[in-house]
């Protein structure tokens, strides 16, 4: 297996463990070090989760507070690579069913938001991210909108992420479920495994997709976007898959190579 040239981190179950309601953070052990290792080496890497819920100005400091060295401009959400996914689209107005911090961080990266609460008549796209308070009008809006004829556009489809209580359910899958029932139309996720996630992580990083370390905890989120883009899998158990799990995956779900946690990264990686 060859030595990547940049590193792509998730952040649930492979940098930090959260609270089902995203409220306070633990590091894993080891991850600090690892990173700080990386930097002292002079590779690249970057933190790219499927939470949505914050801006990166807004998830960064706290990631600090708790002793993870991660610059603000080193973290990325899946708004981050929906807004380059919106501006290439040439969408307008986007119809979001996300919290205020969702719609904030879209805003602060020149989307214009239009709120399921008001008039969304003649939106060109829906995004559909981390949204907790969602009601049944809002995803009557979505599916109209969709029906429609705007683009159908989400944070993320995978449904499960690690928490310090366990495994918790991601919102967004379930509202994109209730849409995709309605309307027939799958859900175009701007984060992991999508290929725009892939592409916008090789172009922060500055390395080829293949050159590309993809860590995390989920089979379908990184190791499936690192099989189907032809990076680099590399799976801890430390989140929501066990050795025993990660054993029974198919192919294209298979990571390259299975450590404990990232604390084990340097040296399984060939990095010193």
């Amino acid at each position: 297996m060859r030595t990547p040239k940049g590193f792509m981190f998730d952040l649930d179950g492979t940098l930090i463990l959260s609270n089902r309601k995203l409220g306070s953070y633990d590091a894993i052990p080891g991850a600090a070090e690892a990173l700080r290792h990386l930097d002292d080496l002079g590779v690249p890497w970057i933190a790219l989760t499927n939470g949505s819920a914050y801006a990166s100005r807004v998830q960064a400091p706290r990631l600090r507070e708790v002793g993870l060295p991660v610059p603000d401009e080193k973290l990325f959400t899946p708004n981050s690579v929906a807004a380059k996914v919106i501006a290439d689209g040439g969408y307008k107005r986007v119809l979001v069913l996300g919290t205020d911090g969702v719609t904030q961080a879209l805003e602060e990266l020149g989307v214009t938001c239009v709120s399921p609460d008001g008039d969304h008549k003649g939106c060109d796209a829906v995004y559909i991210a981390w949204h907790p308070e969602c009601s049944m009008p809002h995803i009557h809006a979505a599916c109209e909108a969709v029906l429609d004829g705007a683009a159908f556009l989400t944070a993320s489809d995978v449904p499960f992420f690690a928490t310090k209580e366990g495994r918790s359910f991601g919102y967004s899958c379930a509202i994109n479920g209730a849409v995709n029932r309605v309307t027939g139309v799958e859900p175009q996720p701007t984060g992991k495994p999508s290929a725009h996630a892939l592409d916008f992580i090789s172009a922060q990083l500055g390395v080829a997709k293949e050159d590309v370390g993809v860590v995390g905890d989920d089979a379908t989120a990184e190791m499936q976007m690192a099989r189907e883009g032809g990076a680099i899998g590399i799976a801890v158990t430390s989140g929501s898959t066990s050795a025993e799990e990660w054993a029974r995956q198919p192919a294209t779900k298979m990571p390259h190579v299975v450590i404990e946690n990232i604390g084990e990264l340097a040296a399984r990686m060939g990095l010193g």
